[in-house]
């Protein structure tokens, strides 16, 4: 039987582009986001293309009573998960004060709890089976300076980057591989959701990657079992420059160009 994956923010982007990547690799696929009609036209698209059962969940997992019901739904089918990718997610655009507390509030659910909760509740039946995949889609600024504007999108990926990192620990040895891909700029519709396309278009071409090279990336890096995977050649050196840059000049740096990607 073929081992079975529910990806989150399936609809578009780098999820879109993960569900593909999966159904090339002979999985078969729950796809959930709210927009039932672009995951109906993918699961449509990813059947005929790979031959596979793709099956629809649509669910709003900014609501803190949502991912249990997504996983008790997905339990209701008989079939248990072997692999998940979390990536549902959004931009927040403005500073802390700017934007209210109930939208902050609902970007910690979709962003963290979510994400979080998911994995505490499917990781007991991966490790009992022997078997098991979960990739938390982080991002670059997981290892960058806090900045002005998207207050905490930058807090939020450093954590589900740490919180990979620990599960990826604790799973050792039991079959379980945990991964965080942390891409960068990546092509697809996140910018034009939270209103920055025309600012950050004015970056260069090579600090953007293809959604389905992040994908590809993301599944190699799982499979080998890394805890932590940069995309991208010029990710990678931004990365590992911010390890050894001093904080100030760190800062100074994320001020200059932040004001291509943040109010």
């Amino acid at each position: 039987m073929r081992k079975l994956v529910l990806i989150t923010g399936a609809s578009a982007g780098i999820g879109e582009a993960f569900a593909k990547t999966y159904a090339m690799n002979g999985y078969d696929l729950i796809v959930s986001a709210r927009r039932e009609d672009r995951l109906v036209a993918l699961a449509h698209s990813l059947s005929e293309s790979y031959g596979v059962d793709v099956s629809v969940a649509t669910a709003d997992l900014s609501r803190p009573d949502a991912p249990l019901d997504l996983l008790n739904r997905i339990e209701a089918r008989g079939r248990p998960l072997d692999a998940v990718v979390n990536n549902a997610g959004f931009g927040l655009p403005g500073t802390f004060v700017e934007t209210s507390w109930e939208d902050q509030r609902d970007f910690l659910q979709l962003m963290l709890t979510t994400p979080t909760e998911i994995c505490h509740r499917v990781l007991p039946g991966m490790q009992a089976r022997g078997f098991g995949r979960i990739i938390n889609v982080a991002s670059l600024v997981s290892f960058l300076p806090g900045s002005k504007g998207h207050t905490l999108y930058g807090p939020v990926k450093s954590a589900l980057m740490k919180l990979s990192e620990s599960l990826n620990e604790e799973t050792a040895g039991t079959g379980v591989h945990v991964t965080a891909v942390c891409p960068g700029l990546t092509y697809s519709e996140f910018h034009d959701v939270n209103g920055q396309r025309e600012r950050v278009s004015e970056l260069p071409d090579y600090m953007w990657q293809k959604a389905d090279e992040v994908a590809e990336a993301g599944f190699e890096a799982v499979e080998a079992n890394r805890p932590v995977v940069v995309t991208g050649g010029v990710n990678k050196a931004i990365a590992a420059l911010a390890h050894v840059l001093p904080d100030p000049v760190a800062r100074a740096a994320m001020r200059q160009q932040s004001r291509y990607v943040r109010d």
